[in-house]
């Protein structure tokens, strides 16, 4: 994993620093986290090992996986609108369609840049992981969508 990481930095020439931990602090299933104002990744192994279980059947595409969710939290430090979105997401007077929206464009921005730092990856593999991860999101965008149409 340290490899990964070492690559994808250098590929990316984001100056940030990455740690690697075991599991989020709050027991969550969440594979990585990255720091605004830290600039930092901090990828979690078991969860990113879990998680590759659960979507794939195996760990048998564990370092495909890690790879991925990694270009992903890159994709997060890369992106020049996060501070605005981030900022815009704090408006309380924002509805609650807005905020799923901008919520989406925020993994969507990451997963965009993940997509390009590491072409190597399978498309299809890639695809899988994408859809997973955006599925939530997706989901609350349809149900404020319609939330909204029939206030």
């Amino acid at each position: 994993m340290n490899r990964i990481v070492d690559q994808l930095l250098q590929r990316s020439g984001l100056e940030l620093s990455v740690r690697l931990e075991m599991r989020f602090e709050d027991g969550r299933l969440i594979g990585g986290k990255y720091g605004m104002i830290s600039r930092s990744v901090t990828m979690y192994t078991e969860v990113i090992q879990e998680q590759c279980l659960q979507l794939f059947g195996s760990v048998g595409r564990m370092e495909d996986y890690f790879t991925v969710v990694l270009a992903h939290e890159l994709g997060h430090a890369a992106d020049a609108d996060l501070p605005r979105l981030c900022e815009e997401l704090e408006d309380a007077a924002m509805s609650g369609e807005r905020r799923t929206r901008i919520a989406l464009q925020i993994e969507e921005n990451a997963w965009n840049y993940a997509l390009a730092l590491v072409p190597e990856v399978d498309a299809a593999f890639f695809s899988i992981v994408i859809d997973e991860s955006l599925l939530a999101y997706r989901i609350q965008v349809e149900e404020a969508a319609a939330a909204a149409a029939t206030a």
